[in-house]
């Protein structure tokens, strides 16, 4: 997998008009988040345009509900050919077992990776415990990641700040995709646990997440070269 392979640029705009206007800025991004808002706005036409200029698919729906639901969910959009899709971690071993299977029952050539999404990177150890999830968030993380490895999920989306410390309870191979992604000194917008796409690649993540750096950029296809550039960069030291 190239370093450019290994950014996935989300298309967090509000309409199918904007993201086919993106993906043309882009000059050919190997992988593109479609995410709830995009989704909602687009449904799987969103999806076609992506693949039609050649990206493949991370599916950030967070997929939480009652096992025999989500198996089904995953059945019907592993139809879609997407790349990864994501469910909730969050929503216990169970669920996260009858998504892996959902998946793997697919044809090998089109079922998407399931990836868990252990704790959202908007969110730090206060916002945890008015939910009722006391204690340090890295804790959460690395237990979610443990449990979802174990249910059979082919990785997790976690901040850069935990990736390290998930990568020490993994298995192999077992993805590790990080959004909050921020160059250095850049706005953290609602983004709270966050760090460079070289931070993140040494600390073990496969892929990087980036909206709002590429996405804003005055030139989107120069943004993604360069943070592919810093990726390159950290992979060989």
């Amino acid at each position: 997998m190239s370093a450019r392979e290994r950014v996935i640029v989300a298309l967090d705009v509000p309409g199918l008009t904007e993201a086919e206007a993106l993906l043309g800025r882009l000059g050919g991004a190997p992988r593109v988040k479609v995410g709830l808002e995009l989704w909602a706005a687009a449904g799987a036409r969103a999806i076609t345009a992506a693949q039609a200029a050649g990206a493949r698919v991370f599916l950030d729906l967070k997929l939480h509900d009652i096992p025999e639901t989500v198996a089904r969910a995953v059945r019907a959009l592993g139809g879609l050919g997407v790349d990864l899709l994501t469910v909730h971690a969050s929503g216990g071993r169970a669920m996260l077992a009858a998504a892996a299977e959902a998946a793997r029952a697919l044809p090998e050539a089109t079922r998407p990776r399931v990836l868990a999404v252990t704790v959202l990177t908007s969110m730090d150890e206060g916002d945890l415990a008015e939910t009722g999830c006391m204690g340090p968030v890295a804790e959460l993380v690395t237990r979610r990641a443990a449990l979802a490895a174990t249910a059979g999920a082919d990785g997790v989306v976690c901040s850069p700040a935990e990736a390290a410390l998930v990568r020490a309870v993994v298995p192999e191979g077992f993805l590790i995709v990080t959004p909050g992604v921020r160059a250095a000194g850049a706005e953290r917008g609602d983004q709270k646990r966050v760090a460079s796409a070289a931070e993140a690649v040494r600390a073990g993540a496969t892929h990087v997440v980036v909206g709002r750096p590429v996405r804003d950029a005055a030139d989107p296809a120069l943004a993604l070269a360069a943070l592919a550039d810093e990726i390159a960069s950290a992979s060989v030291r």
